[in-house]
């Protein structure tokens, strides 16, 4: 690099020596600004590299959710064998007078980190909330409602595109992509087709796992009514079951209204109870303990392909 500069000064002086004064002065600034610029350059690559390279000061934290890590912490893991990451897609919709809008979210903040302990090797990325729910104006489907929050497919699917290479830049070799809703299978299969076909030969694939929306929601009612006797006896009409509801009590039972529904006598779904609180969350863990398998034996056979 010295060398290099010293070339370059000397024939800087000799062109210098043959401009006027301000065409002079002109010449010396842009060389100036030029090593100054590669001298950024050098000096920011340095700094990555430095930071990069730093041992963790702090005990690890355990979270499986890549937002709640530090970077250190990320870095490590990926290092440590946990290569394969996790792309949850939930949604943001009318889902009847007791549920919040986030339902899909709610549940997936249960489930993707049990999928991913499962499978042990595995990280999940923040849940994508937004995703297709229908035409914004005119408006279509759940956007009719309000709270609901639509985006068009095309921007749906570039930003999949973007989180997905995102990871695959910082060094997950297996990207899967999973929804708790229907509207969203179409546009991850889509995405996982463009980004395999892009990253031939380069040792990622993306995969997207339908088995883990369907059958899984359907083989997830099946064990609830067969091996827990817990089963429906009415509808009330509502976009909302007692898988829903159990599941999404284990996040957050607000997210149900409880206590405003036990207040107002309102405490079941489809003539199922969900009290006692105790209970009610005690058969959300074990529907989320069953799809999780499900869905981690899903991933794997997706993995082996």
């Amino acid at each position: 690099m010295q060398y290099e500069f010293a070339i370059r000064e000397n024939g800087l002086k000799r062109i210098l020596r043959l401009l006027p004064g301000s065409a002079c002065f002109l010449a010396l600034t842009l060389f100036s600004c030029l090593v100054s610029a590669q001298q950024n350059d050098a000096d920011r690559a340095r700094m990555i590299q430095e930071k990069m390279a730093a041992p963790n000061p702090l005990a690890a934290g355990e979270s499986l959710w890549i937002e709640e890590l530090t970077y250190l912490e990320v870095r490590d893991r990926i290092a440590a064998g946990y290569t394969t990451a996790i792309i949850p897609t939930g949604g943001i919709e009318e889902n009847g007078p007791y549920l919040a809008t986030g339902k899909h979210n709610v549940i997936m903040r249960s489930l993707c980190p049990a999928i991913a302990a499962d499978l042990g090797n595995a990280l999940c990325a923040p849940v994508v909330a937004f995703v297709p729910q229908g035409n914004i104006d005119p408006p279509s489907a759940a956007m009719h409602f309000p709270g609901s929050i639509s985006v068009r497919d095309e921007t749906y699917r570039a930003l999949l595109d973007d989180i997905a290479s995102s990871l695959k830049q910082h060094g997950f070799r297996n990207i899967v992509l999973i929804g708790d809703s229907g509207g969203n299978q179409r546009g991850m299969a889509q995405v996982a087709d463009e980004l395999n076909e892009r990253w031939k030969g380069s040792g990622v694939a993306a995969h997207f796992v339908i088995e883990f929306y369907t059958p899984g929601w359907e083989a997830t009612e099946r064990y609830t009514e067969e091996e827990l006797g817990v089963a429906e006896t009415r509808n009330d009409g509502y976009h909302d079951d007692i898988w829903v509801t159990a599941m999404m009590m284990v996040s957050d039972p607000a997210s149900v209204r409880y206590e405003q529904r036990v207040e107002a006598n309102l405490a079941s779904i489809n003539g199922v109870m969900i009290t006692p609180l105790e209970d009610a969350i005690e058969l959300g863990r074990k529907m989320v303990e069953f799809r999780a398998e499900y869905g981690a034996n899903a991933i794997r056979r997706a993995l082996d392909e």
